[in-house]
């Protein structure tokens, strides 16, 4: 059994090449333009989740659950990854996993719009006076 799974994951990278060399032939692109847009896609993802990461590490930490921020950003990192990797079905799994519906944007409880009509938000803002001391 420890075989078989072997060598499916090291037969993966193979067809997978295999497969986007057919679908760049049927499409009429040439296979370095698909293998170099998902590369750039693929660092893209990362970088964009490199500077998001400590926000959400810090919200995951305010918030109930660290599990949820942990689950959402290693999926951004394993998407970016097999985006990076060559192949069009590495990119179909890489898509997959954006498309998951866990951990929405602002789900921990960021910055809410403010509702038209109310500048000030829901009417229960302080008024008073500031006095600096020395």
């Amino acid at each position: 059994m420890r075989f078989v799974m072997l060598f499916i994951v090291l037969s993966f990278p193979l067809v997978d090449l295999v497969v986007t060399a057919r679908f760049a032939r049927w499409t009429g692109v040439p296979m370095w333009m698909w293998l170099a847009g998902s590369a750039v896609a693929g660092l893209w993802v990362l970088a964009n989740e490199r500077v998001q990461f400590r926000a959400r590490t810090l919200a995951a930490f305010r918030s109930d659950s660290l599990f949820r921020g942990l689950l959402d950003s290693g999926r951004r990192v394993l998407a970016g990854i097999l985006l990076i990797a060559p192949g069009i079905l590495s990119d179909v799994l890489a898509l997959l996993l954006l498309l998951l519906p866990i951990n929405q944007r602002g789900g921990f409880g960021g910055p809410q719009p403010v509702p038209a009509g109310r500048p000030y938000g829901d009417g229960r803002a302080l008024d008073g006076d500031f006095r600096r001391l020395d």
